[in-house]
């Protein structure tokens, strides 16, 4: 996985413990700080999947934490002692007692969550990953954008801001089918909460590409406006067709025009579409803010 900068980290070796060397290397030092021991076996396979996630996390500690191995087949006393019966299994320590451990070969999310449980938030993860992400597709860099998704995603399928972000991509690309099914993929709001913004920004662009595909051309939508300037209809179907070309301040002022001769039209049908970009572009991005000042102009 790549870092907070987008190149992937040296891995650094982790120190093997012995039996003889278990008290100095995690019960004292872990007086300093929690120290993770990573039990495995060189047969193990999911230990194998287990420790470049591992060690990533803990990378991203910055030293707040540190890890070690121990070989449970050239050590089972102690393994045996803590009653560790599969691995792989990961146990922290914490002034010199375990405080805390989990078994199996988990997601690096829930991984990182389990450190951060320890000491606190971790520099770098799919939050940094998101924004690299996102500054991507803002440069028109697409491509990258997705690639960064699809990583976040292959460790944690249920990453609603991945989702969002990627099916967004998938509908600029025009793949609204794409789209549609990866959002499906993703995990219902909590009951009584709303759709994480990635989601609902997601799935406002589906809507949008959806109105697009069935209003036409702008040329002739723009000959209907000019000849009859209160045509609504002609006006409100010229602005999707517009932030679908991707002109968001013409779409927006558009609706805006609508809502200033008749706000009422069509059961605010205008107020409403334009709330719906908002939310399909973000609501602190230019055009947004623009509309929105304008909006206020027109109500206050």
């Amino acid at each position: 996985m790549a870092n907070g900068n987008g190149a992937t980290a040296t891995a650094t070796p982790v120190k093997e413990v012995t039996t003889a060397s278990f008290r100095a290397d995690v019960l004292t030092a872990s007086q300093q700080k929690p120290v993770l021991v990573d039990f495995w076996a060189p047969w193990c396979g999911p230990c194998k999947q287990l420790a470049p996630a591992l060690e990533r996390a803990v990378r991203d500690s910055g030293g707040k934490v540190a890890l070690v191995k121990m070989n449970i087949d050239d050590h089972p006393q102690i393994p045996g002692q803590l009653g560790i019966q599969s691995i792989p299994a990961v146990i922290a320590f914490d002034r010199g007692q375990p405080v805390d451990g989990f078994v199996g070969a988990l997601p690096e999310s829930q991984i990182r969550g389990f450190i951060e449980r320890l000491v606190g938030p971790l520099k770098g993860g799919a939050a940094e990953l998101i924004a690299e992400a996102e500054e991507s597709a803002a440069t028109g860099d697409a491509a990258g954008a997705a690639s960064i998704y699809a990583e976040i995603l292959a460790d944690n399928p249920e990453d609603v801001k991945a989702i969002g972000g990627l099916a967004k991509l998938h509908v600029a690309a025009g793949n609204v089918d794409e789209a549609k099914a990866l959002l499906a993929t993703a995990p219902p709001p909590a009951p009584g909460k709303e759709p994480d913004p990635a989601i609902a920004a997601a799935l406002a662009a589906v809507n949008l590409a959806e109105q697009a595909s069935s209003v036409g051309e702008l040329a002739p939508l723009e000959a209907a406006v000019t000849a009859d300037p209160n045509n609504h209809q002609a006006r409100y179907d010229l602005a999707v067709a517009l932030s679908a070309k991707g002109d968001r301040e013409a779409a927006a002022d558009q609706l805006l025009e609508i809502i200033r001769r008749d706000r009422k039209w069509n059961d605010e049908a205008a107020r409403k579409q334009l709330l719906q970009l908002f939310e399909a572009w973000g609501l602190m991005d230019p055009a947004s803010i623009a509309a929105r000042r304008k909006l206020s102009a027109i109500w206050f």
